[in-house]
């Protein structure tokens, strides 16, 4: 759940004092997950080449299940799984019309009863697993598609 991505992060960041872990913002994971692409996929839009980087539903009932990071091939920085495998947590509160949130830096609203999941998951269609999608999920929802990625913040050197 949500809730329990946040107590992970929370006592992670007592094991290791002036490093914050966090869940990424919702502008956080898809600059990341598009690894300065803007395309559908981080890998273009040949939805042909989908399987080299993705897990999702293409009725192969072998693969639909989720599976351990880094078995495919990553993105253009190096980060494996940003499309398929499982739906990711990000922080924001969701809100579903995003044409009211900032361009720049843009942050979710302040409260609300569902967070924003990422990325898409091993049971959603090649449609699904694109960059710009996004859904929403309850804090306390569990499922076999749905994890998450931390994002760390390092101290500012004085």
């Amino acid at each position: 759940s949500w809730d329990d991505a946040r107590e992970f992060c929370r006592r992670l960041c007592e094991g290791e004092k002036g490093v914050e872990y966090r869940l990424p913002t919702e502008a956080e994971w898809e600059y990341a997950c598009r690894a300065g692409t803007t395309t559908a996929y981080s890998f273009g839009d040949d939805v042909s080449r989908l399987g080299d980087y993705a897990w999702y539903f293409d009725f192969n009932f072998n693969k639909f299940r989720t599976h351990p990071v880094g078995g495919l091939k990553p993105n253009a920085w190096g980060l494996f799984d940003m499309h398929g495998n499982v739906w990711e947590w990000c922080q924001d509160w969701y809100a579903p019309d995003v044409s009211a949130i900032a361009i720049i830096d843009p942050k979710g609203p302040e409260s609300g009863s569902d967070h924003v999941v990422r990325g898409g998951a091993f049971n959603n269609w090649e449609k699904i697993v694109r960059a710009a999608i996004r859904d929403n999920s309850g804090p306390n929802d569990r499922g076999p598609n749905l994890g998450f990625r931390l994002a760390r913040t390092y101290p500012l050197s004085p």
